[in-house]
């Protein structure tokens, strides 16, 4: 009786019963809190500060919490910087550092002012106050995860800003705690300088070179997870040992990392749920056992360091947000979420009163006494809880803008009759063939794919069939970690390329993704017959893959487009195609196209596809092709659009694609892509209006014609 007792007496030490107590508050808080409209970030502090010591005392806050949690911080802004739209960024820096100046400076010199005049302490104390108050963490980003709006321009201005802030608070703390410790001089500038210039060239240099070399050599998944953990960990871990905050590190990591994780992923999928259902709730719930709310009712000194910091710290990000706003002549829902993400004082301010509590006024007079402690961590929480709501809000309704704008598109939606479907029987092939089709399908319209096994008829073992069932189940796998429903089929065939036709057929299948021929021998043809029947027998798109390495390593996409592509009925599908690709790989893609086919895939992505960093270069394919194949770099994809024979873009050099890459067949990374037949030519005109009458599209007679009136010139 006397050990059972032992087993539950308060707080609870026995490690199976601190994991399950954690897990349970992890589970039933989004259950509560969703049904009171709160967010979950909320529940999840306020259920720390229930079970807390400052609680009921149901667990201590040990070293589980501190390592979690630490790793659950480092995992916000890890997320951030992997989801952030990094063209996005690009054109928006100018703003984000600005935000990020009214952010951070606005909230220091309120700091400043209400820690000397209104609350009497002394000049470092009421820096320590300011830099608390110009910092802040993104707490309630894992909403914006949420409603996948990663990409919305308020929110990569917010994340930037974020990291301006921090930046500028760790500067002036450093100032701070050197002056107080008597080593602010030369020396520690110069120190401060190379060790900063240390940081930069391992999260710059080293880690671009060394995670696409780890990702072409492994292609374990667990493996792969936990070589972005430990980079992650290291990113944050070189940042504390150069003088700076590991969350600025992870953020940095995840900026590196955001160009070889596409967010179509299983590598990705794992990484976000990992950090989702973890870590990220173990460091929320360890803020909240921090807070102490007693002396709030015990002590007016408390209660008023608490309102004076929660209403300045909230007025001044709000005056920023608002200035900042106005600036960028955004809309207030913009508004309200760049406040949402810059108001919350997390880990920054935690990392700041630490150093408070340890610097010295005087002799045995700490920087930071332990009502102004208790005051501060009180505004954490309220910050946090502030900066949930006004985040969700702000994510509710930017969300509904979103879909919105979406249902004005659902009659294109609807009439879109993507489907694709993987031949698959090569199990080397079946990982790259996965991805590719996952990364080019329309997430919106959130259809599976269809993956065939064709099995001969003559096996009479059973061995066929098993290797089919091992494929398919496989191919399952994938797709379930990506979050992508699948259907998969297997059937038996004499012919396989009549098997792969009928089932094509059968359930009106929209394109074909398959793997390149394998050749045997040297006298083997570049597609072999089987990939040549489906050509000839497939009147629809069929791309054809062959890589050396995992797509999401590519540095740089170039596509060879031939004369008069425009006028396939296909056009604009595999342009669209490849734009998704280029987009989840984060790569610039080059268009080897001549002038006027160039000028209507440029209007074409600059209308729907403006995050496209796409390239143009005039391109003749008889005499430039040669050269582009003879000079293509190993860590590139190059992408040829071909035609079928009799068909409007069907050049001469089609006919001997094998002489032209069998000598550079071995270090290319190949993709082979026969626009769709099916339907009328697209209205050169503009794409935006593609059944305009007033001026129809030229007759296959006058193409003709004016195809060999351009070659006999």
């Amino acid at each position: 009786m006397d050990t059972f007792l032992a087993y539950f007496h308060l707080p609870i030490t026995n490690h199976t019963l601190v994991f399950l107590i954690v897990l349970a508050v992890i589970l039933l808080a989004p259950m509560i809190f969703s049904k009171l409209r709160i967010p979950h970030l909320i529940g999840m502090i306020l259920a720390g500060v229930l079970i807390g010591e400052h609680g009921v005392h149901l667990l201590e806050r040990d070293t589980s919490f501190e390592l979690f949690g630490t790793v659950g911080i480092y995992y916000i802004m890890f997320l951030a910087g992997l989801e952030m739209d990094l063209q996005g960024l690009k054109r928006n820096r100018r703003n984000g550092l600005i935000f990020g100046v009214l952010t951070a400076l606005i909230p220091f010199a309120c700091g400043i002012g209400a820690g000397k005049w209104m609350l009497s302490e002394s000049w470092p104390t009421a820096l320590l106050l300011g830099c608390i108050l110009a910092s802040h963490t993104l707490v309630s980003y894992p909403i914006v995860g949420r409603y996948n709006l990663g990409r919305q321009r308020s929110v990569t201005v917010s994340v930037a800003a974020t990291m301006v802030a921090l930046l500028f608070a760790l500067i002036v703390l450093a100032l701070l705690a050197g002056s107080m410790q008597g080593e602010v001089n030369v020396l520690f500038w110069l120190s401060f300088a190379l060790r900063f210039a240390l940081f930069a060239l391992v999260l710059f240099v080293v880690y671009p070179y060394v995670i696409p070399r780890f990702f072409r050599t492994f292609s374990d998944h667990v493996m792969q997870f936990t070589f972005v953990l430990a980079l992650m960990l290291l990113a944050a871990a070189t940042a504390e040992l150069c003088g700076l905050e590991g969350i600025l590190g992870a953020f940095l990591a995840g900026l590196v990392f955001n160009r070889f994780i596409p967010r179509s992923t299983p590598l990705m999928n794992r990484v976000e749920f990992v950090g989702n259902a973890l870590f990220i709730p173990y460091f929320l719930i360890g803020v909240g056992m921090l807070v102490n709310l007693r002396p709030l009712f015990t002590s007016k000194t408390a209660l008023g360091i608490v309102a004076i910091m929660v209403v300045v710290g909230t007025l001044s990000k709000l005056l920023a947000a608002f200035l900042a706003r106005q600036f960028f002549g955004m809309k207030r829902r913009e508004g309200l979420m760049m406040f949402g993400l810059t108001e919350a004082h997390a880990a920054g301010a935690l990392a700041m009163v630490m150093v408070g509590t340890r610097l010295e006024v005087a002799p045995g007079v700490p920087l930071m006494g332990s009502s102004m402690l208790d005051g501060v961590v009180v505004m954490i929480l309220l910050s946090c809880i502030i900066a949930s709501i006004s985040t969700d809000q702000a994510a509710r309704q930017l969300r509904l803008l979103q879909e919105s704008s979406d249902l004005a598109a659902s009659e294109k939606r609807a009439t879109d009759d993507e489907k694709i479907m993987l031949p698959i029987n090569e199990d080397d092939t079946l990982p790259q063939l996965l991805q590719t089709a996952i990364m080019m399908r329309n997430s919106l319209l959130n259809r599976g794919l269809i993956c065939l096994n064709i099995v001969n008829d003559d096996d009479t073992t059973g061995l066929l069939m098993q290797h089919s069932k091992e494929c398919l189940q496989r191919a399952e796998r994938i797709c379930s970690a990506a979050d992508v429903s699948v259907q998969t089929q297997s059937r038996l065939a004499v012919n396989f390329v009549n098997g792969t036709i009928h089932a094509f057929r059968e359930n009106d299948a929209s394109e074909l993704i398959l793997g390149l021929h394998r050749r045997r021998s040297n006298k083997d043809s570049l597609l072999g017959t089987y990939t040549q029947g489906l050509v000839s027998g497939i009147d629809r798109q069929i791309t054809i893959v062959g890589y050396k390495m995992p797509p999401n390593t590519f540095a740089a996409i170039n596509v060879a487009v031939p004369h008069d592509a425009q006028f396939e009925p296909g056009f604009y599908r595999w342009v669209e195609r490849l734009a998704r690709l280029a987009i989840e790989i984060g790569c610039r893609i080059v268009f080897h196209a001549a002038e006027q086919t160039a000028g209507l895939i440029r209007e074409y992505l600059t209308q729907t596809h403006p995050l496209v960093r796409d390239e143009y270069q005039p391109f003749d394919t008889h005499s430039d092709l040669p050269t582009l194949i003879r000079d293509h770099a190993a860590d590139q994809l190059l992408v040829l659009v071909l035609a079928r024979r009799g068909t409007i873009s069907h050049e001469k050099w089609m006919n001997h694609l094998q002489e032209l890459l069998l000598p550079a067949a071995e270090q290319l990374n190949l993709m082979l892509l026969y626009p769709d037949q099916e339907g009328d030519a697209p209205d050169t005109t503009s794409f935006t209006q593609p059944h305009i009458t007033e001026a129809p599209s030229p007759s296959r007679l006058s193409l003709w014609m004016s195809k060999w009136i351009r070659k006999i010139g």
